[in-house]
């Protein structure tokens, strides 16, 4: 596939007419489920009384991205069976959102927290380690955003249209019902953004095979193809990639909730029920997940080439899809991008609202102007994504985002294991926090940012997960310092 798309006007009109609607459903949210949005736990948490149905669009449309649908089909385009590992990742992902975030969401609501580091800074008090957390997470965030944005630009560019404009367009209007609606906005979105990405995929691994010779020959085709191509690539997994897979897989599964707009989401629930209700729930999102990553296998068997695995998934449609397909769907994966991204934003906001701002430069700051420092900081955010985008080569927000997987990584220990010991202390955890951040990064910058790392045990080698390996070097030195240092005062 070469040269220059041309502008379909058909599937261009059905996708500025579904953006148009979520548009309008955006600035109507402010009106839903009404709340004081001058206080930031109604800006930022929806007023914390999202049930369980809202609860899982909310969950689903942040956790479940834009960036998803099109890099893990790219991913599985290009290697085979290495690009599944998102599947165990989110099952085993629920379990731990079942067992700890009940727990989190209880304390957060006794003691009127907003993010992890309210909840740090409440347990331990101080201004450093709550700092830490909080800036590791905007940290994380900016890139996470900015791949929202590449999502986004994928899409836009399989329609025919080149160049930043529909994306400055896109993100000006998300800026300015993310702060007028807050966290209500995208709630409300998410509702029509997954019925419509369930559309697309359902109809997706129905129709496509059936023009394609069945599952059967689309299998057969992406082993042909995996075979001539050689190397560390198949549908199915190389004996030499089982550790690589498994690390991978249980550190992004670690990882996820630590993220500010997972963790966003769970905080804005009504109860610690909906929380456990949503854990039992949310799996349906990972057959959906299976179901895209096939994707890649069927563009293999279609005959799809593309110069950039990126653009796999608007070629596959553009290639067995009538127009108005094309554009439903490119309307649905675009508008994957404007969830995550908006409560991204929102995440990052209060974190440097509350952890950073208000306790390093503000400490006597007022409800009101705390929301509003809220929504400035949303949209000083989304514009700091959208200049990465525009002016930064897009590898390196993908490899940005890589590391910002295994600095969050880092937080755990701070946010989890304190649910359960008290035997941790400050010193401890600030110390462990620096050298898994340290160590993660240094591990990362010696394999040129790929995300895993050989570790050789006698005359085997085992290939692990980078961010795995810097939190087990951190866990060691939380405890150790933590046993050889005072005790935590109470909070």
């Amino acid at each position: 596939m070469s040269g220059p798309i041309p502008i379909d006007p058909v599937a261009m009109a059905v996708f500025i007419a579904f953006f148009v609607l979520v548009t309008l459903v955006g600035f109507f949210a402010a009106r839903w489920k009404r709340g004081d949005l001058t206080q930031l736990h109604e800006w930022g948490l929806g007023g914390r009384q999202f049930g369980t149905l809202i609860t899982w669009f909310l969950v689903g449309g942040d956790f479940y991205t834009a960036y998803t649908v099109i890099a893990v089909p790219a991913l599985v385009y290009s290697v085979g069976a290495y690009g599944f590992f998102a599947l165990p990742y989110t099952i085993i992902v629920y379990p731990f959102v079942f067992l700890i975030m009940p727990k989190l969401w209880q304390i957060a609501h006794a003691r009127n927290h907003i993010t992890a580091a309210d909840y740090v800074h409440g347990e331990y008090g101080g201004k450093l380690l709550p700092a830490a957390v909080a800036i590791t997470g905007i940290v994380a965030t900016m890139p996470y955003i900015a791949l929202q944005l590449v999502g986004m630009e994928v899409v836009i560019k399989g329609l025919g249209v080149n160049g930043e404009v529909p994306l400055v367009v896109a993100f000006v209007i998300l800026a300015l019902y993310t702060y007028t609606s807050g966290l209500r906005a995208p709630a409300m979105i998410a509702f029509v953004k997954d019925i419509m990405i369930y559309i697309v995929v359902i109809a997706a691994v129905w129709l496509i095979p059936s023009k394609l010779g069945g599952y059967g020959h689309v299998f057969d085709v992406a082993d042909k193809y995996f075979q001539a191509k050689g190397g560390a690539t198949g549908i199915i997994l190389k004996p030499s990639q089982y550790t690589a897979f498994a690390s991978l897989a249980l550190g992004s599964a670690l990882a996820a909730f630590m993220y500010p707009h997972t963790m966003t989401a769970v905080l804005s629930s009504s109860s610690a029920a909906t929380v456990r209700k949503n854990a039992i729930l949310l799996p349906a999102y990972t057959l959906l997940l299976g179901l895209i990553a096939l994707l890649g296998y069927m563009a293999i068997a279609a005959g799809v080439r593309v110069s950039s695995p990126s653009d796999v998934v608007p070629a596959l449609f553009a290639t067995l899809f009538p127009s108005w397909f094309v554009g439903f769907a490119a309307a649905a994966i675009a508008i994957s991008a404007l969830v995550p991204a908006a409560i991204m934003s929102i995440g990052a906001a209060n974190l440097f609202t509350r952890n950073l701002w208000r306790p390093l430069v503000s400490p006597d700051i007022t409800p009101a102007a705390e929301a509003s420092t809220a929504k400035i900081v949303s949209l000083v955010v989304k514009f700091g994504a959208l200049l990465f985008i525009v002016f930064l080569p897009t590898q390196y927000a993908i490899d940005l985002q890589l590391l910002g997987g295994v600095w969050i990584l880092q937080v755990f220990p701070a946010v989890v294991y304190t649910l359960y010991t008290r035997r941790l202390n400050t010193t401890g955890l600030m110390l462990g926090w620096a050298v898994g951040v340290v160590v993660g990064t240094g591990l990362a910058v010696s394999q040129g940012l790929k995300p895993v790392y050989a570790v050789h045990l006698g005359s085997a080698t085992y290939p692990l997960y980078i961010g795995l390996i810097a939190l087990a070097a951190n866990t060691v030195v939380t405890f150790v310092v933590s046993l050889v240092t005072p005790k935590r005062a109470a909070h």
